[in-house]
């Protein structure tokens, strides 16, 4: 039940980065609610694909050990790499802008690498304190 909410509440994160980022550049609530909605459907699309693909390269290097960390990195890189193309297609299809494009491609993953570990962290320290509650609760009162 805490992963669902945990996820649900990470959707809602992502979008609201989104949203921000694109009404920021267009001052348009319409191409905010856009981007909000368009940008993530996109990246969810796309992400079975892009793991998928991830799982027959791993599989097919797994007779070099010592390069588990370079692929690790690598696979990284590309999901990034792929989010900007989303973040830059999205805007661009919105504004027609080149800059835009760019603008919301760079500042987009930086915001929710900012961001999410915050939120990431909000949601370990209130699912421990519902393990202490379980665990413990007489003490946790």
């Amino acid at each position: 039940m805490v992963t669902a909410a945990k996820t649900i509440s990470q959707v809602f994160t992502h979008t609201g980065i989104a949203f921000a980022i694109a009404y920021w550049l267009t001052g348009s609530a319409l191409f905010g609610g856009l981007a909000a909605i368009i940008e993530p459907i996109i990246n969810v699309s796309i992400l079975p694909l892009h793991q998928k693909i991830w799982l027959r390269i791993r599989a097919a290097m797994q007779k070099f050990a010592s390069r588990v960390a370079t692929l690790i990195i690598a696979e990284k890189i590309s999901q990034v790499g792929m989010h900007m193309a989303v973040a830059f297609a999205v805007m661009f299809w919105a504004t027609g802008s080149l800059a835009f494009g760019g603008l919301a491609a760079v500042l987009e993953p930086i915001c929710n690498v900012i961001l999410l570990p915050f939120h990431d962290h909000a949601w370990e320290k209130f699912r421990a304190k519902i393990r202490m509650r379980f665990e413990h609760p007489f003490m946790a009162a």
